[in-house]
């Protein structure tokens, strides 16, 4: 007789949980370090058991279902409170894992791809990566830091090492449909095109637009994405023109995935490395130093 108190895999718990709160399997993968079809696997599985639908088909992403919020939100408490309980009991180590946030279109683009370079400049820093779309609690809770983008008014309490300024810029494909003739026009071009944009940057279009002496209003919208991530992909797809950071699209432009004909200008915000401790700490300072040349390379 099947125990109803009994508890799933927890396998199949971190996969779906992941997978619920980024609405992505892709980035869910990104974050466990597993295979996009593990993820998939592990969250049909966790359906079969509990006879529910947890998750279902937003556009391009998913959502979970009434069923799926409930057991996310249930899985990321008690994921979150391990987290706490088991840095209070290694009690700061050194040598434990430093657990760093991110967003996840900046874990997939931009931390992986140097993953390699940091353990080779830093060998004494073992580092767990975990993504995370919206706002950061303003605890950090089961964090050690976070890598952000974002700008003064910071929330109480945190101690931000300021890594550099935001850049962003439009870019698309050069296989993009016009692409040859669009390079060639100044920024005005623009307004004749729809922009792809992400719901999760709603200012960036208004900004870059602003600071290049654009009326913002005169803007016309195409394809919305939820995730900055998903975004680019369509970018270099060759769907559109986006807008971005000049660090997440900095292994594109030298590839000749993208390009960039209008350069990239400052805004406001800037890159940071958040704590909510307010001693420097040498991993904290060193992993600051090295993200600092990493984004002004």
């Amino acid at each position: 007789m099947k125990d109803d108190h009994a508890l799933p895999s927890l396998n199949a718990l971190r996969a779906f949980e992941a997978a619920a709160r980024l609405r992505s399997v892709s980035l869910a993968a990104a974050e466990l370090h597993v295979t996009h079809g593990a993820v998939s696997r592990q969250v049909r599985a966790l359906e079969e058991e509990l006879g529910v639908p947890l998750i279902e088909r937003d556009g391009r992403g998913i959502r979970p279902t009434a069923a799926g919020r409930r057991l996310q939100e249930a899985a990321s408490g008690a994921f979150s409170q391990l987290r706490d309980c088991v840095a209070a009991l290694r009690g700061g180590k050194r040598n434990d894992a430093f657990v760093l946030g991110c967003p996840g279109s900046v874990l997939a683009r931009w931390m992986i791809p140097r993953l390699q370079q940091l353990q080779q400049d830093l060998p004494g820093l073992t580092l767990h990566l975990a993504a995370q779309d919206g706002d950061f609690a303003p605890r950090l809770a089961g964090l050690d830091a976070a890598l952000l983008l974002g700008q003064a008014p910071w929330p109480a309490g945190w101690t931000v090492h300021g890594l550099g300024s935001e850049r962003i810029g439009p870019v698309f494909s050069p296989s993009m449909h016009g692409a040859q003739r669009l390079v060639h026009q100044p920024p005005e071009a623009l307004l004749e095109h729809a922009l792809l944009h992400t719901r999760s940057r709603p200012q960036a279009w208004p900004t870059w637009a602003t600071l290049n002496d654009l009326d913002p209003a005169a803007l016309r919208q195409g394809t919305g994405f939820e995730h900055l991530y998903y975004l680019l992909e369509a970018a270099v797809a060759g769907l559109g023109i986006a807008i971005a950071p000049e660090p997440l699209v900095a292994d594109d432009l030298v590839n000749g995935r993208l390009v960039a004909p209008w350069g990239f200008v400052d805004t406001e915000g800037q890159w940071a490395l958040c704590t909510t401790g307010g001693d420097r700490h040498p991993r904290i300072e060193a992993l600051a130093d090295w993200l600092r040349r990493q984004l002004a390379a």
